[in-house]
């Protein structure tokens, strides 16, 4: 078995259940408890005219 058919296996048997722990721990991680208050504030940063944007030479 040469070594691409080997890696090729490998990725075959455990690439798919290392995509779905990946998957699932992204999904766990937006979806804690404690996510919903940093995801309201991002929701509106772009209504925020508290703070708008500068424009001109001073970026």
């Amino acid at each position: 078995m040469s070594h691409y058919d080997a890696l090729r296996h490998f990725a075959d048997s455990w690439g798919l259940v290392y995509m779905m722990a990946i998957f699932l721990a992204v999904v766990a991680f937006l979806f804690r408890p404690g996510a919903k208050s940093h995801a309201d504030a991002a929701a509106r940063i772009p209504l925020d005219d508290a703070h708008p944007l500068q424009r001109g030479n001073d970026r």
